[in-house]
């Protein structure tokens, strides 16, 4: 006898996030979903430093019109890990800000399954390394706090570390 496939999910739908930081950002990812990501990442208090860096790189309408992207999204804490002095010269740098915002910015909508030992080039043009699997992913080092998260037009992956090309 055939197995059973399993129901098809409707358009949009997507699995649970993944992540041991989800139940905390549970509340201000819930309501992305519909919007943009450059627009969404404005909308979790947890995202604002990385929401002020697209917006200063001027990337937000680039985020907002691109087609199926993965971001990964460094939170407050990634950006107070780095020293403010470096910071505020990244900051104050419109092409480095934009280099190192575009590193964090793959295509494809990814899911969880899909980043396992991948391979993964950015918009920026160099690759980033994914190890790991389940809710013990990695990105060039950096955790997944939670991800697999919908936006209209990305899937958004929080991570604990700011991505840097080399």
């Amino acid at each position: 006898m055939p197995e059973a496939s399993p129901p098809e999910a409707s358009p949009g739908a997507t699995a649970a996030p993944i992540g041991p930081g989800c139940a905390t950002l549970q509340s201000s990812l819930a309501g992305i979903k519909d919007q943009p990501v450059g627009t969404a990442l404005s909308q979790v208090p947890e995202l604002s430093m990385l929401s002020d860096a697209v917006k200063k790189a001027g990337l937000e309408e680039k985020l907002n019109s691109a087609e199926d992207i993965t971001v990964f999204a460094p939170n407050n804490k990634a950006f107070e890990a780095i020293p403010k002095e470096t910071r505020d010269k990244v900051m104050s740098d419109k092409k480095l800000l934009e280099k190192a915002i575009s590193y964090h910015v793959v295509e494809g909508k990814k899911t969880p399954d899909q980043l396992q030992g991948a391979t993964l080039t950015t918009m920026e043009g160099s690759d980033l390394t994914v190890k790991g699997s389940g809710e013990n992913l990695t990105i060039n080092g950096a955790k997944i706090v939670c991800g697999g998260v919908p936006t209209k037009n990305a899937t958004l992956y929080v991570v604990d570390k700011v991505l840097m090309p080399q």
